[in-house]
């Protein structure tokens, strides 16, 4: 099967906050918010600063792995809410689920099932998985790899031009 990312998309620690931050004054008028559920592992960091933007100190995660490496499979649930948590699903509707970003959907899709009526929010989203959100800052096209800067180290890197002519 050909790799169907064709593009990638780096995101430094810099670009990571000031997304975040831009998806949290999105959110701030959805408020007040009752707590927050980080889809991890990526989307641990920003909660943590939408949390801190919105004043949300209730925090929980679900742990959902589909990723390994640059190939995507079937949601496996590894971790569900904590018991307090997960007692009165009608109390979701001022829950807020963030996530770094929403791409086929497959994950939304099963915490969305976890959590009906709360609101998922993504700082980046791929047009396949833009309907399983209800917030998002950034779109980037269903081809691009999203390099986050917990995945990179600093390296050399070829110039475009060399990379595309195999030098």
């Amino acid at each position: 099967m050909p790799d169907p990312y064709n593009k990638m998309f780096h995101v430094s620690w810099q670009e990571l906050h000031r997304d975040a931050k831009a998806l949290a004054w999105r959110l701030v008028a959805g408020g007040p918010w009752t707590g927050i559920v980080a889809v991890t592992r990526g989307g641990l960091v920003p909660a943590a600063i939408v949390a801190r933007e919105l004043d949300v100190r209730l925090i929980d995660t679900i742990s959902v792995a589909s990723y390994d490496h640059m190939k995507q499979g079937a949601g496996k649930i590894l971790k569900g809410l904590a018991a307090e948590v997960a007692r009165d699903p009608s109390a979701y509707k001022n829950w807020l689920i963030v996530d770094d970003l929403v791409d086929t959907g497959g994950t939304a899709r099963i915490v969305r099932e976890m959590m009906p009526g709360a609101h998922f929010a993504a700082v980046y989203a791929k047009p396949a998985g833009k309907p399983m959100v209800d917030t998002y800052i950034t779109e980037v096209s269903q081809d691009t790899w999203i390099m986050f800067p917990w995945d990179t180290e600093m390296q050399f890197a070829p110039p475009i031009a060399a990379a595309k002519n195999g030098k």
